[in-house]
């Protein structure tokens, strides 16, 4: 069982190692980390979160886009000369971004013009163009923007379309759910995941039910179609993911955007823990299904980016 100060190690360095090299071999076996005050009013219960932050680019997105660009690279389809292209909230936008820079091919980005300033500036640090779309038709009109874009012209560009693409939720089928089955030492009961592109719970969900068919699979939703929560879904009211896959979920979790920012707030004060807002819904959902669950249970859920991202938002000074 993975213990609540875990040692970290890093691969050593060497002057041979070549930088593409190194960002595909520290992207995942992220630790979990044991959210013990988190659920100290629910004796009994254990709560974990993977620490998806430490990844290369700060996020879990690291995974899919990874997965994604090596299966354009083996498919021809992300080949010399091409561009790629793809809708993005931010996180994986970033992490394209990075690949794009250590790899060496060109990155444009259509995001919503109200992503954070961080997010851009990360983006465009990585030499990735970022064309902005209507902040009203939030992740949905950024995606139907670049698929306009890319039909328009599709031998110019790569479009690796990460809401349907199956190398998304494969990266956490071959990953994310073999490293919680491993480090829970098995006993994982209860997994928990807000929905974006439904990568990481779809895949997640799959190979642990895979290992042990009574994991119970939870997916996080806002509680509302206006919501703060960047990054994430309210399926009823966007596009719905062609990569989701629905008949995995075993109970939807409401979370409102005020309880996401709580969290986010008591993570980094209580836990020292400076993540964003999906990874505060979370454990607020978490936290709230580890009231009901009984003595025993072993929840594992994401902390999917850091807090860097967010930091002009005042969330963190808005409130004592």
């Amino acid at each position: 069982m993975t213990s609540r100060h875990e040692t970290l190690s890093f691969p050593p360095t060497s002057v041979n190692v070549r930088a593409p090299d190194m960002i595909g071999n520290l992207i995942g076996n992220t630790p979990l980390v044991r959210l013990d005050k988190v659920v100290a009013d629910t004796p009994g219960i254990t709560l974990f979160a993977k620490a998806e932050f430490i990844n290369p680019s700060g996020s879990v997105k690291d995974r899919a886009a990874r997965a994604i660009v090596l299966d354009g690279l083996a498919s021809g389809k992300l080949a010399p000369g091409k561009t790629l292209l793809d809708a993005t909230s931010g996180n994986t936008g970033i992490a394209f971004a990075m690949l794009g820079a250590a790899l060496g091919f060109p990155v444009i980005l259509y995001l919503p013009a109200n992503a954070s300033i961080e997010r851009k500036s990360m983006i465009q640090s990585y030499g990735a163009r970022i064309v902005e779309t209507d902040p009203l038709e939030g992740s949905d009109g950024a995606y139907l923007a670049a698929k306009a874009a890319f039909d328009a012209d599709p031998e110019r560009y790569f479009f690796p379309d990460q809401y349907n693409n199956p190398a998304n939720a494969e990266a956490h089928y071959q990953t994310t759910g073999v490293e919680i089955w491993e480090q829970t030492a098995h006993s994982v009961s209860h997994f928990v995941a807000i929905l974006g592109t439904s990568g990481t719970f779809t895949g997640t969900a799959k190979r642990l039910k895979t290992f042990n068919p009574l994991i119970r699979a939870l997916a996080v939703q806002p509680d509302s179609p206006m919501h703060g929560i960047e990054g994430v879904k309210h399926m009823a009211s966007t596009l719905t993911p062609g990569i989701l896959d629905a008949g995995l979920i075993d109970e939807t979790l409401l979370i409102s955007t005020e309880a996401a920012y709580a969290m986010t707030r008591r993570l980094a004060r209580e836990e020292g823990l400076h993540v964003g807002w999906s990874s505060g819904a979370n454990v607020a959902a978490a936290a709230n299904l580890a009231r009901i669950l009984p003595s025993g249970a072993v929840i594992v859920t994401i902390l999917c980016d850091n807090g860097l991202r967010y930091a002009s938002s005042g969330v963190w000074e808005n409130a004592q």
